[in-house]
């Protein structure tokens, strides 16, 4: 791990509590002869279980300024990590979202700006370049962030994206490291994605190979502390090396994928989501249909990391981690 810069870090985590952040925040405490501090802030504390020693715990809440702004003040706090995001939305509002993804975004880094941060870590996502028929096979730091209109995940990635580039030209003495990250795989992962996996047969959309790219959760973790306590600045795609398509995914677990044509899903789903059957609309077919694909070698040579897992043992290691 590279020499931290300018002395010991003081460091506040927002969404301390989740699922990469827990293992952030019990990376930077044990990285005890870096960091001088540990601050985790989310909506609640965390169960006794869950506590690492060392860290200390605050309630915060990302859409109201003022707790943001108070701990990085109060703290001394020369370092952010920014994970508090909707990825699953449940049943909140696309209103909702937004005011934690984006409103939430802009509370943290005008804080940051407010009490003289000099780093602030981002985990943006690959979702952030969009879900588009024309994005390049392989996606690079310097293609567009697009988003896609339709998908709230994405949109506010893309928007958060555009404050930190405001950021970049206003204020360059604050530094970035801004993280898109690909599909995060990992012993406890369970979500949306890993659900389509475990389907008895996976859905394929006629035409389309659906490539994913997948990260282990440990790698991600890895890379963050190592944003934290490095040099280095600048937009990362952080994914292991490779990509597997549906069908790949299908055969590694034994399944033949269910082939749909794209109209007959949009329509599907259409109807699913009037009836509140699913959260899912016509438009997350292009979440299918359009991966986007992240070339990680900016990742390996420039930043240092290179993950431990490529995309295939990411997807092997967690198929075997669910006994599947």
């Amino acid at each position: 791990m590279p020499e931290a810069g300018g002395g010991m870090k003081r460091v506040f985590v927002t969404g301390g509590n989740g699922f990469l952040g827990h293992s952030v925040v019990r990376g930077l405490a044990e990285a005890k002869d870096q960091v001088e501090l540990v601050v985790s802030g989310d909506l609640g504390h965390p169960t006794d279980a869950r506590r690492v020693e060392g860290v200390d715990y605050i309630v915060t809440d990302v859409t109201d300024a003022a707790s943001v702004s108070g701990p990085i003040g109060e703290h001394g706090i020369d370092t952010v990590v920014h994970l508090a995001a909707i990825v699953n939305p449940g049943n909140l509002s696309t209103e909702q979202e937004y005011e934690v993804d984006v409103t939430g975004s802009k509370h943290v880094f005008d804080a940051c700006l407010a009490h003289d941060v000099k780093r602030v870590v981002v985990s943006s996502s690959g979702a952030a370049y969009g879900y588009h028929a024309d994005n390049p096979a392989w996606l690079t730091e310097d293609d567009p962030v697009r988003g896609t209109e339709t998908f709230p995940y994405s949109l506010h990635k893309r928007l958060v994206e555009e404050q930190l580039a405001a950021l970049r030209e206003s204020n360059p003495e604050l530094e970035q490291v801004v993280l898109r990250i690909g599909t995060i795989l990992g012993e406890t992962v369970d979500n949306q994605i890993t659900d389509l996996f475990k389907a008895k047969r996976p859905l394929k959309i006629r035409g389309s190979e659906s490539p994913f790219v997948f990260i282990w959760d440990q790698d991600v973790v890895g890379v963050m502390l190592q944003a934290v306590l490095g040099e280095k600045t600048g937009i990362f795609n952080v994914a292991g090396d490779g990509a597997m398509t549906i069908d790949e995914i299908a055969a590694e677990l034994g399944k033949k994928p269910r082939t749909v044509p794209v109209g007959v899903l949009k329509a599907g789903l259409g109807v699913a989501h009037f009836f509140n059957l699913t959260p899912h609309g016509a438009a997350q077919t292009d979440f299918l249909a359009y991966r986007p694909v992240l070339d990680n070698r900016r990742l390996k040579v420039e930043f240092g990391y290179t993950p431990k897992y490529t995309t295939r043992e990411a997807f092997h290691a967690w198929r075997q981690s669910q006994g599947l």
